[in-house]
């Protein structure tokens, strides 16, 4: 294989699916599918609703981040899901990178509102994956029962063109900008995430202690 596309087939600290864990959650998503492009669609699928995105809970360690500590939370931002994304992708021989934008997004609660004070989400995630000879990106963040929620268009993958944010939702109301192409990763670059977390939301508090679910529940998204 080429070397560039073989870099993107490597484990990591982070991306970590020799766990066994992550064996097994490969194991059980992939099912009866036998080609790369079919196990990559029931892998996004089983990442974007099994694991409910939760982005109070940012924890920016390489421990935060791992692909078998996501799965064990059961929950994570985008990010992270990115990440267990990529690694499932690569236990099964998939060449996975990980990409970043800069987005404007409309999808928050009132609690995220305050203490961001901003619209302005860094370093979303999402993953590309190398199917049938090109590159094709994957956006696993929102679980179906956020987006039915949020009165969203859930991002469907058939492994052959990008999955990638809606501008508007179902209503017509602004959902997703995208501002920035961040570039695409080996792995997640941690260091350069956190110093530009830093500056951007330096006077925001941990929101870890709350429930993102019971704020979502409670308030009326618009």
């Amino acid at each position: 294989m080429d070397l560039q596309v073989e870099k993107y087939l490597q484990a990591t600290d982070i991306l970590d699916f020799h766990h066994p864990s992550v064996q097994v959650f490969v194991q059980e998503s992939i099912a009866d599918a036998t080609t790369p492009s079919q196990q990559a669609v029931k892998l996004y699928y089983t990442v974007r609703d099994s694991i409910r995105y939760d982005p109070y809970g940012i924890n920016l360690s390489v421990e935060g981040l791992r692909a078998s500590t996501t799965l064990q939370a059961g929950r994570g931002w985008c990010v992270p899901k990115a990440s267990l994304l990529a690694a499932c992708c690569r236990s099964l021989g998939i060449p996975a990178k990980l990409g970043y934008a800069d987005v404007r997004n409309h999808l928050s609660t009132a609690r995220m509102r305050a203490n961001m004070k901003t619209d302005i989400f860094l370093w979303h995630g999402y993953t590309t994956i190398f199917l049938d000879d090109k590159w094709v990106k994957a956006t696993p963040a929102f679980n179906i029962e956020l987006c039915q929620r949020f009165q969203l268009k859930p991002l469907e993958f058939d492994g052959t063109c990008d999955s990638i944010y809606h501008p508007f939702d179902l209503l017509g109301n602004r959902h997703m900008e995208y501002l920035q192409d961040r570039g695409e990763f080996a792995d997640v670059p941690i260091d350069q995430i956190s110093s530009d977390f830093l500056q951007a939301y330096e006077n925001s508090q941990p929101l870890d202690a709350f429930d993102f679910q019971q704020d979502v529940d409670r308030e009326k998204p618009f």
